[in-house]
């Protein structure tokens, strides 16, 4: 099944905009990716789960204003889900310059108006609270809830993309924090914080 059809069939929410920007994003990554080697998605049809992925989440994300994604690397999920949800205000955080680069390049691009990248580590960053905070393939849960303590207060929601060893992490992380794991295919979405 396309990418379209997929997302389509999850009955997600998504902008009218979402699917032109998706296919000029991949057309960039596909000629970034050759030079820089920007992200292991190698072939279309990985870049495509990726991207399923990091979209899928709309369906059980709260409505928030503003959104930071640690380690965004070549855009999963924070800039998947910049285009998904343009009313929120997205920070993509990415330390590595040709990364940083290439997502620069793709908020100028296609006219982004509600993206920021930030090319730091996210421990360089100043104190600032967001609504949520995103991670995939950064760091185990309770590093990534160290990472995230400037920039969290007692209401924002974390969501961590996870495989299967989350269930081993959520038995480190004693937090007392409310959390529920989304199971869909192999990921696992991690979403902790009040009131879930």
């Amino acid at each position: 099944m396309n990418l379209k059809n997929a997302l389509l069939n999850a009955d997600l929410n998504l902008p009218d905009n979402f699917f032109t920007n998706i296919q000029k994003y991949k057309e960039h990554l596909h000629k970034w990716n050759k030079i820089h080697n920007l992200t292991g998605a190698k072939d279309e049809k990985t870049v495509d789960s990726f991207i399923y992925d990091a979209a899928y989440a709309v369906k059980f994300l709260p409505k928030v204003d503003s959104l930071m994604d640690i380690g965004t690397g070549a855009g999963f999920p924070g800039m998947i889900l910049a285009f998904a949800l343009p009313q929120t205000q997205v920070t993509l955080v990415e330390p590595l310059a040709k990364r940083a680069s290439f997502l620069q390049f793709i908020k100028a691009d296609l006219g982004l108006q509600n993206v920021r990248v930030v090319k730091k580590r996210v421990e360089q960053m100043e104190s600032e609270v967001f609504d949520i905070i995103t991670s995939r393939a950064v760091t185990d849960t309770k590093m990534l809830l160290k990472l995230s303590e400037n920039f969290r207060d007692a209401h924002s929601k974390l969501l961590f993309y996870k495989g299967e060893k989350v269930f081993d992490e959520m038995s480190d992380v004693t937090e007392g924090m409310n959390y529920k794991i989304i199971e869909q295919d192999n990921r696992h979405y991690l979403l902790l914080g009040e009131e879930i």
